[in-house]
């Protein structure tokens, strides 16, 4: 289980969070959900506390505190030692460094399109592109309320990139749409593009 905790990709948030200040998984758990909405629900309780034990075994952590509030149950504080941090700053530099091949499900699915037809691709890909605008537009909002809140610019950076993302992914279906509507996108066993 350890070997296993240790490869999973919050590994690298929860570190990078106890570089910041010691602090109780509960804690990270709600830090976690707090700065990144958009993948809150697949981050749970069970996965944080596993990583935090998995860490504390590989000796990366170590406890710093053990806080009782009342009659609730003693919450122990972790902190990062050297040896977590010099494994953040490992996985930090090599996953900055070495760009990866990330399999999406919308990259899955768009290997496909030309199954939809191309009303079916057009009625998805709007409903898509509606949806994105929708969340991307509250995801800004959510950006520069807490960037209005004084949290530094460097500590939410990821969700700058992910907005970069998002408005790159809304620019590639709006032109893809474009060449639909116009024909310059045809599909197999249809009338061949406009202009050729």
């Amino acid at each position: 289980m350890p070997r296993r905790a240790l490869d999973n990709p919050l590994v690298l948030a929860i570190l990078g969070l106890l570089l910041e200040r010691p602090m109780h998984p509960y804690d990270l758990l709600g830090e976690l959900r707090r700065r990144s909405e958009y993948r809150a629900a697949a981050i749970t309780r069970g996965s944080v506390y596993d990583i935090v034990g998995a860490l504390l075994a590989a000796g990366w952590i170590a406890e710093a505190a053990r806080l009782r509030a009342g009659n609730r149950p003693e919450r122990t504080v972790y902190a990062l030692t050297a040896a977590g941090r010099e494994e953040l700053v490992r996985r930090l530099d090599a996953q900055i460094r070495n760009p990866q091949r990330e399999f999406t499900p919308f990259l899955g699915a768009v290997a496909y399109l030309g199954a939809l037809g191309p009303e079916g691709a057009t009625d998805a890909l709007a409903e898509r592109a509606r949806l994105l605008r929708e969340r991307t537009a509250a995801d800004e909002r959510r950006l520069a309320e807490v960037l209005g809140e004084g949290v530094p610019r460097l500590h939410v950076i990821e969700a700058e990139y992910a907005l970069r993302l998002a408005r790159a992914e809304l620019a590639w279906i709006d032109s893809v749409l474009a060449e639909i509507r116009t024909g310059a996108l045809a599909w197999p066993g249809t009338a061949e593009p406009h202009g050729s």
